[in-house]
């Protein structure tokens, strides 16, 4: 059951926003689109920071706008995380993270221990926001946003202004907010890897519309979908590790379907892990192929097919022979389309070249 319905029209000089959307009530809920298909401006709707006299918005069933209902920014149960993090300056650490406390809540969502031990912030306390690095100050900004008692929690592109190193820093702690609290969070972002390894429901937006929105993997596996017309097009599918080959560097994941093999990062079996898959690394087969390199060759099921343009076509494939598992997209040429006479139904295999797993743990693993 939707926990976020929004529905948003409202036209500016040059540019209008027609959305309706239902969205979960838990995990990470991405907009995505290239700069200016109106990510912001509907997050900003959402805040009640632009006001769409066309609008409802229910938030866990309590309406904040509505036809005959306005309920202005300061009173939304919001967090807000922007891309700067717009501390106090003369605060320290503790200062800014107090200051976020303010807000009378009847329910408590974190505690301020609980938030500074979740974000790695004891050793910074005593810090002004000009002693700390780029990542740390957007943990700080992100605890202070929690310390509020969200019943939501909004993130305009929270790592844009970071360079590689301090976003590799700060996912960590963001799959902490997403696995740790049954809180939804919307983020925006145009970087297509911080959604697939964040997100659990991604929207897509372009020129103020949506153009797509689901489960990530859904969303992903469409070959008609958007995201399927990149060269980086993948699924992120969910996986529990089930055995470690110590020997090779192997482990092996279950996803729904099969088992896949891959390089081992640090894992634990029964430990739940997101499987990432590009397209350009699947290939089918009409018959099992013989022995190769290739470790990962399964059974699965051809479910639809979307021409990218006169030389390739995307194909979803769903795993196992029954074709009930996880969907895999393969991109390939028209020509290898038509001489291995494939089409929608047909069982297959599918050689999988590479697989790679993210750094940290997916949604629902277990402490």
């Amino acid at each position: 059951m939707a926990a976020i319905d929004a529905h948003f029209r409202r036209d500016w000089p040059g540019f209008s926003l027609d959305v309706d959307l239902h969205l979960p009530g838990r995990g990470v809920t991405a907009l995505f689109g290239h700069s200016g298909s109106g990510k912001s401006t509907l997050l900003r709707c959402i805040a009640g920071l632009e006001r769409a006299p066309q609008g409802r918005l229910a938030v866990d069933s309590e309406v904040w706008q509505d036809a005959g209902r306005w309920v202005p920014t300061h009173r939304r149960p919001i967090g807000y995380v922007f891309q700067e993090a717009s501390l106090f300056a003369h605060l320290s650490v503790m200062g800014n993270l107090r200051y976020g406390m303010k807000r009378v809540s009847d329910a408590q969502l974190v505690s301020l221990d609980h938030a500074i031990e979740l974000l790695g912030l004891g050793h910074l306390l005593d810090r002004k926001p000009d002693r700390l690095s780029g990542g740390e100050r957007q943990r700080v900004a992100i605890g202070r946003a929690l310390l509020t008692q969200p019943k939501l929690l909004l993130m305009d592109e929270p790592l844009s202004a970071l360079d590689r190193g301090a976003k590799a820093e700060i996912l960590p702690f963001i799959e902490k907010l997403r696995d740790h609290f049954a809180l939804p969070i919307i983020y925006i972002s145009h970087d297509l890897a911080e959604v697939e390894r964040l997100a659990d429901h991604v929207v897509l937006i372009d020129q103020g519309r949506v153009v797509g929105a689901g489960p990530l993997a859904d969303v992903q596996s469409d070959p008609a979908s958007p995201l399927a017309r990149s060269r980086e097009a993948a699924v992120s599918l969910r996986g529990v590790v089930e055995a470690i080959d110590a020997t090779f560097g192997l482990i092996a994941v279950a996803v729904a379907g099969g088992r896949l093999l891959a390089p081992a990062p640090a894992a634990s079996v029964g430990e739940a892990r997101r499987v990432h898959i590009l397209a350009s690394a699947v290939s089918l087969a009409r018959e099992k192929p013989g022995r190769s390199s290739i470790l990962n060759v399964l059974p699965a099921r051809v479910v639809a097919m979307n021409p990218l343009d006169a030389v390739e076509v995307v194909a979803a494939v769903a795993l196992g022979e029954d074709g009930e598992g996880a969907r895999l997209l393969a991109r390939m040429t028209r020509k290898s389309w038509e001489e291995l006479g494939l089409a929608p139904g047909q069982n297959v295999y599918a050689q999988v070249k590479s697989v790679s797993l993210d750094a940290g743990r997916a949604e629902g693993a277990k402490n």
